[in-house]
C-alpha cells in the first residue's frame, strides 16, 4: 500500500474506530436540564464569606460541561464590597447585571453596570468589581468553567472572615492570582 493510501484510509476510519472517552467528551451531560428560579443545580445556596457575603446558585456546573462552561447565578448582598483585583490566567468571564448597579475595573478601564448591561473580561487581564446599590443580582459565566466553583464552596466553608492572606492563597489554590485591592467606591 502506498503511504498516501494508507494515510487517507487511516484517517478515514480512525474516528469512528476510537471510542468517545479518548476524546475527553464522556463526561458531558446528554440530557437537557432545567434548573428552576431561585434554586442550584448544586450545592444548595452557596454563601460566601471572605471577599463578600453574596450568594451563589450553580446554574451549570463544570461537571454538566467536561470543564467547558459554568454559569452562576449570584444575588449580591454586599454593598461597597467587591472582589480584590485579580487574573484568571485561563478563563474569560462574562458577568450580566439582572437588578442592581455594579461597577467594575477591567484593565485600566472603569465601567459603570445597571441592569441589562454585560461586561466581557478576558483572561489574563486585571479585574474587580464592587456592588454599588443596596441589592443586586448577576449571571456569571465563565469558560472554561475552571475552577471557580470549588473556590465559592470553600469560601463559604469559611469559619471565619479570612485575612488578605488567607484570600490570596485562597485564589491561587483556585487559579486566580490577586494582584491588588478591592476597587473603591464613592
Amino acid at each position: 500500500m502506498k503511504r498516501r493510501t494508507f494515510i487517507q484510509t487511516t484517517l478515514a476510519v480512525t474516528p469512528a474506530a476510537i471510542p468517545i472517552q479518548i476524546f475527553g467528551r464522556n463526561d458531558r451531560a446528554v440530557k437537557g436540564f432545567k434548573v428552576n428560579n431561585g434554586e442550584g443545580r448544586y450545592h444548595g445556596h452557596i454563601q460566601l464569606k471572605g471577599v463578600n457575603s453574596n450568594i451563589l446558585d450553580v446554574k451549570i456546573s463544570g461537571k454538566d460541561t467536561n470543564g467547558d462552561l459554568a454559569v452562576f447565578e449570584q444575588t449580591s448582598l454586599s454593598p461597597k464590597r467587591g472582589t480584590p483585583l485579580h487574573v484568571h490566567p485561563n478563563q474569560d468571564e462574562i458577568f450580566q447585571v439582572q437588578e442592581g448597579e455594579y461597577q467594575f475595573l477591567v484593565g485600566q478601564d472603569k465601567y459603570q453596570l445597571k441592569a441589562g448591561d454585560s461586561i466581557f473580561l478576558p483572561r489574563k487581564v486585571p479585574h474587580a468589581w464592587t456592588q454599588v446599590s443596596e441589592k443586586g443580582r448577576m449571571t456569571v459565566i465563565l469558560q472554561p468553567a475552571g475552577k471557580l466553583e470549588e473556590f465559592f464552596v470553600t469560601m463559604a466553608s469559611l469559619e471565619k472572615e479570612p485575612s488578605n492572606e488567607e484570600i490570596a492563597k485562597i485564589f491561587a489554590d483556585h487559579d486566580m492570582q490577586v494582584v491588588g485591592p478591592p476597587l473603591k467606591v464613592d
